[in-house]
């Protein structure tokens, strides 16, 4: 995914910044609170890690009352600190986690979608349908422009349906219409009379193919409004 960050680079920087925190600014800052105090005093050198009992006792020993009173009170101070820090980091590496997760589930089913083949038993029964007449209004047949007009009619009349409007006639759902609603209900008008001077004047009606696209254009639009159509 071009220059974006890995959830593995994202992972190492965050413990990076944590490891920072824990190891160079801690120590610096308890380096520089014991350079403060004029007196120094022998303490005996670490060369082992010591259970945490152990290492008191030996601060105890090697270090002046003033420095180990001084670093017990900052100590105070930077364990609820540090416990804060870090279940902020652990609530982040969570929100990482999850949304990477989601990421690449959403990927995976792009992936498959562009990889599976479109069955045509998988388009629905409208596109299907809009695609047969595109076929009949991009032939040279003037009966198949007509045909193209009437079955476009009759998927109009079914959106209608589906969008609630009821009535004996296409007219009666059409006038329920509220403009507000139904950005495209002069577009539906316009075709739907072309479609009843095709239907009742037959042969009479003359019917160019100019005319024939440009009433099944305006079907169109009507249709993805309301994404009736892909």
């Amino acid at each position: 995914m071009g220059g974006d960050i890995t959830f593995g680079e994202a992972f190492a920087s965050v413990f990076e910044g944590l490891g920072d925190l824990l190891f160079r600014f801690i120590p610096a800052a308890i380096t520089t609170i014991a350079k403060d105090y004029s007196a120094v005093v022998e303490r005996p050198a670490l060369i082992e890690p010591v259970p945490a009992p152990e290492f008191i006792e030996i601060v105890e020993r090697g270090s002046a009352p003033e420095i180990y009173d001084t670093l017990f009170s900052f100590w105070v101070v930077f364990v609820p600190v540090s416990v804060f820090v870090s279940l902020l980091f652990l609530t982040l590496i969570i929100y990482c986690v999850i949304r990477i997760q989601h990421i690449r589930h959403f990927e995976r089913v792009a992936l498959y979608s562009k990889a599976k083949p479109v069955a045509s038993l998988h388009v629905s029964r409208s596109h299907l349908r809009w695609r047969r007449i595109q076929e009949h209004v991009s032939s040279d047949n003037e009966h198949s422009w007509r045909l193209a007009i009437l079955e476009a009619d009759i998927m109009l009349n079914e959106l209608l349906d589906v969008l609630g409007y009821r009535g004996e006639t296409m007219a009666d759902k059409m006038k329920q219409v509220v403009r507000g609603d139904f950005n495209t209900i002069d577009l539906a008008w316009e075709a739907h009379k072309v479609r009843n001077r095709v239907a009742h004047e037959g042969a009479e009606h003359l019917l160019s193919g100019r005319e024939a696209r440009r009433v099944i254009s305006l079907y169109e639009q009507v249709f993805r409004e309301f994404k009736f159509i892909e």
